[in-house]
């Protein structure tokens, strides 16, 4: 099949080529028409279409491969493998319906899912999508003040938590975070669901509110749990991702739309069929986990490895061993994660039967070319970066073996996946970026089916967040990039104040909310600097509301990590934290994080004429030589 004429249809005859794609799933009543567009830049796919997410992930395969392996659940943490063919996953999914449908969820009520890489967490998001429920997965390293902003965003009739995760031997409680985010809540769910898995026996049980999964589903084993038929744009789930305020967008994804998308992107990209291993390292918190460990595998028929570890424990050939003993055809893991076992012995990459590996491909952050080099001189596989969003779903760049494999060229993500109309703006013309010239990357609505429809209960967010940057109605990323004499686009970074972080999204402004609540700090500024390892580090700059000795300084800084720790999760903890003076503005009161982040990174700090203190600049240079206050 040729790339430039699939890609070529979905542009050009887009109702023609998203028909042909619809046909891969089960529709109960098939779509009236496939695009509607009167109200630009909001788009309905698959009109009048009647499906459901877990029909087409699980219902629709049992009898044709009741006994194939589904979904394998394994964790190096508790040192448990379960493996769960179509059949199970079926009863396992009832049965969690059964006990949501007795707590009184119904079609679109929501609820809140706070849970590690369990397969308890896949049932969860499956019964929901049978029920008509809407889940929102919250990453379980997110501390209660994150779970309590979502809370209130979603407005949950239950909230689901294990009682405990763990990571590198340490046991986390789960349940501590969940009760202080429902005493911060202002909309607290009626009911928590404890799945408990036994790391935290003796939880505190709030009398009225807590019920043990356990107890419920043993009640309700057996039950046969109708599924509920949704129209294609009704809303299967909302993922919160970071924005540039301290609120959290509510990325909400549609049903049919997202269905065909996943079809589509596990044979024509990822290369797998039915019957076929596909081994995702994220976590089912993130939109790779929803997509590649629980939707796009299970509606493709094919069989999901969902992971529960570090990448390097017991030792560092463990994501190699899952793939010898599963047959994996392709993994999907992040640049991070390839980085973290660069630094390992590289005889682990050789040490495990991989024939059946065919693919690796990494996604989150930008892929660095020695580590693109390294991983594939050592696994000797194909290896191909794609870039996407939380908010599209599935890659938006990337190469597609499953219907042309174009060369790689490490350092690009690679050429517009289907339905992609993807363009390279000048940010102050507003035109067409000439090959190998700096712009940002925009999408031309409609945008294809799969990727976010809204912002959950804000429409002006959604317009105001991605469509309002040009004057033309253009989806704008938010990164910049270049696009190279073929056609391939390399991302170069964010246009705002949302970091990387090993592929994980945190806003800049989230992390100053939290260190400007310490009592000390007068002012904060946070930037992202470069790191080997995980691609951007978060790194403050405070000034102090009394200045201090330079013993009482570093104390204060060392609570101002741990107070981000405390509210917003480990993953948000800044590397390092210098405090300043006085933070550099321009004569209007805007802070030069920019400038910041060059003299972090030993570059030139750009144009300073609207400087307002040039002694503010020499106060960070002299800083910066003197060391950080705390961290790293």
């Amino acid at each position: 099949m040729d790339y430039a004429e699939f890609h070529r249809r979905s542009i050009e005859e887009p109702e023609a080529f998203w028909a042909e794609q619809a046909k891969a799933i089960h529709w109960h009543k098939p779509p009236t028409s496939i695009l509607e567009y009167d109200n630009p830049p909001f788009r309905k796919w698959f009109v009048g279409g009647e499906t459901n997410l877990c029909y087409n992930a699980v219902d629709r395969h049992v009898a044709e491969r009741g006994d194939q392996l589904a979904l394998v659940a394994i964790s190096t943490e508790t040192d448990e493998t379960r493996e769960i063919t179509y059949r199970q996953l079926y009863r396992e999914v009832n049965d969690f319906a059964a006990v949501l449908k007795s707590l009184g969820v119904g079609r679109g009520d929501r609820v809140v899912i706070y849970m590690p890489n369990m397969a308890e967490a896949v049932f969860a998001m499956l019964a929901c999508a049978r029920i008509g429920a809407v889940h929102s997965v919250v990453f379980g390293g997110f501390a209660s003040h994150n779970l309590a902003l979502r809370i209130d965003d979603a407005q949950p009739k239950l909230l689901i938590a294990a009682d405990a995760g763990s990571r590198g031997g340490k046991v986390i409680p789960y349940k501590p975070l969940v009760d202080a985010a429902c005493a911060q809540a202002q909309h607290p769910p009626a009911h928590v669901l404890v799945v408990s898995r036994g790391l935290d026996p003796d939880y505190t049980r709030v009398e009225g509110r807590d019920v043990d999964y356990a107890t419920l589903r043993a009640e309700h084993a057996g039950e046969d749990v109708p599924v509920e038929w949704l129209e294609s744009n009704e809303p299967a789930y909302l993922l919160y991702t970071s924005g540039t305020t301290g609120k959290p967008k509510g990325v909400q994804r549609d049903v049919g739309g997202y269905a065909v998308a996943m079809a589509l992107s596990m044979w024509a990209i990822y290369d797998v069929k039915p019957g076929q291993v596909m081994f995702s390292t994220s976590d089912v918190g993130w939109a790779v986990g929803h997509s590649y460990n629980v939707y796009g595998p299970l509606v493709a028929g094919a069989t999901s490895i969902l992971y529960e570890g570090l990448p390097t424990t017991p030792d560092a050939g463990i994501w190699w061993k899952i793939c010898a003993d599963y047959g994996v055809r392709t993994i999907f893991s992040s640049p991070t994660g390839i980085r973290v076992l660069k630094k390992q012995d590289a005889s682990f990459l050789t040490r495990y039967d991989l024939s059946k590996l065919e693919y690796l491909f990494l996604a989150g952050e930008p892929l660095d070319e020695p580590t693109a080099h390294w991983i594939n001189e050592g696994l000797g596989k194909t290896v191909i970066d794609n870039y996407w969003q939380t908010e599209t779903g599935w890659p938006v760049l990337t190469l597609m073996p499953g219907v042309e494999m174009k060369p790689v060229k490490f350092g690009s993500p690679g050429l517009p996946s289907p339905g992609y109309d993807l363009r390279v703006i000048d940010e102050a013309t507003g035109e067409e970026a000439a090959p190998g010239q700096k712009g940002v990357l925009v999408i031309q609505p409609p945008l294809p089916p799969g990727c976010m429809t809204t912002v959950w209960n804000d429409d002006q967010r959604f317009l105001s967040s991605y469509f309002s940057h040009f004057s033309e109605l253009l989806y704008s990323s938010l990164d910049w990039a270049i696009r190279d004499e073929d056609g391939y686009t390399f991302i170069l970074g964010r246009t705002d104040d949302v970091i990387n972080v090993a592929g994980h999204r945190l806003g800049t402004r989230e992390i100053e909310e939290s260190i400007s609540s310490h009592p000390a700090v007068a002012e904060a500024a946070v930037i992202g600097v470069h790191d080997e390892l995980k691609g951007q580090v978060p790194v403050v700059f405070a000034t102090l509301k009394q200045a201090g000795t330079a013993g009482s300084q570093g104390e204060t800084a060392k609570q101002m990590l741990q107070t981000v720790a405390d509210q917003l999760g480990a993953v948000a903890r800044p590397a390092r934290v210098y405090v300043v003076n006085a933070l550099p503005k321009t004569r209007s009161g805007k802070l030069l994080r920019r400038s910041l982040q060059a003299l972090a990174e030993s570059r030139d700090p750009g144009d300073l004429s609207t400087l307002d203190d040039p002694n503010a600049l020499d106060e960070v240079r002299r800083v910066l030589e003197r060391g950080a206050d705390a961290g790293q």
